[in-house]
């Protein structure tokens, strides 16, 4: 963890309960009619598929992010990008919330957040050396969703669910992203909530939102976990299959799910978010064991974890630096083998 850091105050901040989170200028928002991502753009460092492989996003202003900590967890309610949002429906302005895509649909490298690297870039996960891929669950090709997370939410290893009796898995809340579209590794939307699933895995709880783009054709046809049954057939029973079955290919038992596999609607959905939220308030404040997190970020300005652009800079060429040189390292030692 790095040391603390004196609090920063701007002059475009605006305080969350006990945050303060630095805002940029108005003058700095995009034009009318555009996307979500122009707010964030992707910097992709080192080779794909490889393990130096990182993923850095940038806000609009061009400075170094967090995924993790410095995206809100909900999108405002009244306009975004100095347009409104689009919406269905006046009552759901309160379930439009950021998603940050980690693995686009029908593709098979694991993506994610590196939760415990400094910013928090998307990296492909890796165990024992060896880049993971999760298999074809027969009749699909890779994952079935656009899977991603809600930023600003953290899943308590040391907090008991009081819904499943487990404790959480450590990450940001799994997101399973419905609509047509394949999106890409690092993307960020807005989606609306519908419903939620309650994957155990070795114990922890690991809670899967179902969620679509509201900017998908099918968006406005979907308000709850009721529709996506109605609209989607076969959908969510495909869902409980690939959890269930992903993990057996690697010789690992079946996953189990608390309620039996049953969905949870959106209004209970909101809760555990709501929840993990908390969670992820407590990490940022130093106010929980967050063990290996890296909680760096450069938004949250009352956080002790929070550093300045240029430092966010430095970290990004170090962490580049550390991984390319192990890469190299690796590499070196292949050939090495290849060579006696």
């Amino acid at each position: 963890m790095r040391t603390l850091l004196p609090l920063l105050r701007t002059a475009w901040a605006c305080r969350v309960g006990p945050f303060v989170v630095a805002r940029p200028p108005r003058g700095a928002s995009a034009g009318p009619g555009s996307r979500t991502m122009a707010k964030y753009h992707r910097e992709e460092r080192g080779q794909p598929r490889s393990p130096s492989y990182r993923l850095f996003l940038k806000n609009e202003a061009g400075h170094y992010i967090s995924p993790f900590h410095d995206i809100p967890l909900k999108v405002d309610s009244k306009e975004e990008n100095g347009i409104p949002t689009k919406r269905t429906r006046n009552d759901e302005s309160e379930n439009l919330f950021n998603m940050i895509v980690e693995v686009p649909r029908w593709t098979n490298a694991k993506m994610e957040i590196a939760t415990e690297e400094p910013l928090n870039p998307i990296k492909q996960d890796a165990k024992n050396g060896k880049l993971r891929y999760v298999a074809n669950i027969f009749p699909h090709k890779g994952y079935i969703w656009n899977y991603g997370a809600l930023p600003q939410t953290w899943e308590d290893p040391h907090q008991k669910d009081k819904n499943t009796d487990c404790c959480g898995d450590n990450d940001p809340i799994d997101v399973c992203e419905i609509g047509s579209k394949v999106l890409s590794c690092g993307e960020v939307i807005h989606v609306k909530i519908l419903g939620i699933l309650a994957l155990i895995d070795q114990n922890e709880t690991d809670w899967k939102l179902i969620a679509i783009n509201v900017n998908d054709p099918e968006a406005s046809k979907l308000h709850d976990i009721d529709d996506v049954k109605k609209y989607k057939p076969g959908y969510l029973e495909a869902t409980v299959n690939w959890f269930r079955f992903y993990k057996v290919p690697e010789g690992k038992p079946e996953n189990q799910f608390a309620f039996n596999g049953a969905f949870k609607n959106k209004a209970f959905a909101l809760e555990v978010i709501k929840s993990a939220h908390e969670c992820w308030k407590a990490l940022l404040l130093k106010k929980c064991d967050g063990g290996a997190i890296n909680c760096t970020n450069v938004q949250v300005s009352s956080s002790p974890f929070h550093c300045t652009q240029e430092e966010a800079r430095s970290l990004v060429e170090s962490v580049s630096s550390s991984v390319n040189k192990e890469s190299n390292e690796d590499a070196d030692q292949t050939w090495h083998f290849l060579g006696e």
